[in-house]
């Protein structure tokens, strides 16, 4: 799989990896990002995904991969086993994910979590205007559909590493798949949203 043929978000956390760094990815659905980054950045790569369909299909994308409820840990893998650990669009299903980033931080040197913005202002005007639960830009997925997703905003998560303690070393802010500069009214006019943990 070629860099360019990956969503853009996807793309963004492809960047922030140095080359033949070794990487988990959690929750990491049919293994695109992983197969681009072992193809591209000549990284080890390794996959735990909750969903059978998701292992099947990193199965035969030949991405290293096992099934598992990220809320059991990652007691499979020793301290530092890894450069990097990935969470890409799956916090807003955690039921406890300060437990889950303590354990990517355990596991890795660093974390990348990624997720869409609900502090957009298309979300804000949309609540406004038709007085509805929002669906953002970067997740189109209706309040009732599963699996339930919790709205967070870049605000709602910057407070939510201070309170817990996690150092965010960067970020990096996208709209339309492009990159914005994150020091200008970024909790509005972001769609989605990089943060790297330390």
């Amino acid at each position: 799989m070629t860099i360019t043929t990956i969503r853009p978000d996807l793309l963004a956390i492809a960047e922030l990896i140095r080359p033949a760094e070794t990487v988990l990815d959690l929750g990491c659905g049919d293994g695109s990002l992983l197969r681009c980054l072992i193809d591209t950045r000549r990284v080890t790569g390794r996959g735990v995904e909750l969903s059978q369909e998701g292992v099947l299909a990193c199965v035969e994308k030949g991405v290293s991969v096992r099934q598992g409820d990220l809320h059991e840990g990652l007691g499979d893998y020793p301290d530092g086993a890894f450069d990097t650990v990935i969470l890409s669009d799956t916090i807003p299903y955690l039921n406890d994910p300060a437990f889950v980033i303590r354990e990517m931080l355990r596991a890795g040197r660093r974390a990348i979590v990624s997720f869409p913005n609900w502090g957009h202002w298309r979300c804000r005007w949309d609540f406004l205007r038709r007085g509805r639960a929002p669906v953002t830009p970067g997740l189109p997925q209706p309040w009732d559909a599963a699996p339930r997703a919790r709205p967070l905003t870049m605000a709602d998560f910057e407070d939510f590493c201070v309170r817990n303690g996690f150092h965010i070393a960067s970020r990096v802010c996208l709209r339309g798949g492009r990159r914005l500069d994150c020091r200008y009214a970024a909790n509005l006019r972001a769609e989605g949203v990089i943060f790297e943990l330390k």
